[in-house]
């Protein structure tokens, strides 16, 4: 695990503003990367549905963009934004296209992967959709699989929000 806080971490959001994490400080985050064209798409929906059922609670979803799966995810920002907000019906943050692996990865993924390694102890993300659940305090405590709908971390939200 990393030293540096997950908080200070630069992030940009899908309007080109870059800032960090620490707006979140203090929510419960789970962190996603997302595509558009993909099988796992349609757990926007389910994203969206935790996002709403327990954002006025302490809750945040954070969808992070990735086209390093089979190119599932070639839009631009622009066209990423509009297709998540118009097609899907997303109102919580997605920020600007990331590297999840390889030489370049974004800093927030490296990070993630060193606190939770996946299946086998791998740090490799697999898939788009996988999920990443962060404490109040910034404490990664989770890692799942693109394969588990959102609708079965509900219980591991509700502990972490107490």
């Amino acid at each position: 695990m990393t030293d540096v806080s997950i908080y200070d971490i630069p992030v940009t959001a899908i309007d080109g503003t870059v800032g960090t994490l620490a707006p979140y400080r203090g929510r419960v985050m789970l962190i996603v990367n997302v595509a558009s064209k993909c099988g796992f798409t349609p757990q926007y929906a389910g994203l969206e549905a935790l996002y709403r059922t327990y954002r006025d609670r302490g809750f945040v979803v954070l969808g992070f963009p990735c086209n390093q799966f089979l190119r599932q995810e070639p839009n631009d920002e622009a066209a990423i934004a509009e297709f998540c907000s118009r097609d899907r019906g997303v109102t919580f943050p997605v920020f600007a296209k990331v590297k999840v692996n390889g030489p370049d990865t974004h800093p927030l993924y490296r990070h993630l992967k060193a606190a939770r390694r996946g299946l086998f102890g791998t740090r490799a993300v697999k898939w788009n959709f996988t999920k990443f659940l962060v404490t109040r305090d910034g404490e990664v405590v989770g890692r799942v699989s693109a394969l588990t709908r959102p609708a079965a971390l509900a219980g591991r939200i509700e502990k972490l929000l107490g």
